[in-house]
């Protein structure tokens, strides 16, 4: 059985002058016991990247579908109504978004065609895609606003219904699809915004399966002489079976 003594052992000077600092400077002490979890704040920060990069592609590809149906769907409604006199009647016309103009219908299948290509592409590539989604939705807002009016559409429909080039609309009224289909371009530009502004992080199709151009080693198969199938696989596969 080892001597064991009650009188404990020396401190050296190193450790008397730590504890005199601590007794000096109370905060010295608080802080070195944080120290170790300051490592903390790094990881912590690309978790909210990621998370944070999650939720603008959600919301991008939310507001770029739903924005898309609203256009196509409000552009198929009617947009202006009005009249034209056919002899002592009056014949009432309407006219829906795509006879008024078929531009917002276009640049929502235009958008739907960018948002799907962002996540197919990468770099500046990428960029150029996320403007032309944001350039679709505001053209299809513009198109929508400046032609609501309708009345070069109805006019036109006034002069096929009554056999006269000289016809004209009367008693015009527009409804609320107009405003609608604007409403949904304004959806796809937010969409676009948002791929212009995080679309860099976000993932790409099919980059798990692309290769970064080093070359790949090729694991030869061990060939055991005494075992014929071994000597015909190796063979197949173009090796000398005999080295």
């Amino acid at each position: 059985m080892g001597y064991v003594s009650a009188v404990p052992p020396p401190r050296t000077d190193a450790a008397a002058d730590a504890d005199a600092d601590a007794a000096h400077d109370p905060d010295a002490a608080h802080t070195a016991g944080a120290a170790p979890n300051a490592d903390a704040a790094p990881d912590a920060a690309p978790d909210a990247g990621r998370r944070g990069g999650r939720r603008s592609v959600a919301a991008a590809l939310l507001l770029g579908a739903l924005g898309a149906t609203v256009v196509l769907l409000a552009s198929g409604r009617t947009w202006a109504r009005g009249t034209a006199a056919l002899g002592s009647d009056a014949l009432p016309l309407t006219a829906d978004g795509r006879a008024v103009t078929g531009l917002p219908a276009s640049l929502a299948i235009v958008g739907l065609a960018a948002l799907v290509a962002v996540f197919a592409v990468r770099g500046r590539s990428r960029l150029l895609v996320s403007g032309l989604l944001a350039l679709s939705g505001l053209g299809a807002v513009l198109a929508a606003l400046f032609a609501a009016d309708g009345r070069q559409a109805l006019d036109a429909e006034a002069a096929r219904t009554t056999a006269d080039a000289a016809a004209h609309v009367a008693g015009l009224t527009q409804t609320a699809w107009p405003h609608v289909t604007a409403a949904g371009g304004a959806l796809i530009l937010l969409a676009g915004l948002l791929a212009l502004r995080f679309g860099k992080a976000w993932p790409s199709m099919g980059g798990r399966y692309e290769r970064d151009g080093s070359p790949r080693t090729r694991t030869v198969a061990p060939v055991d002489p005494d075992r014929p199938e071994d000597l015909w696989k190796a063979l197949d596969r173009g090796e000398d079976p005999t080295r």
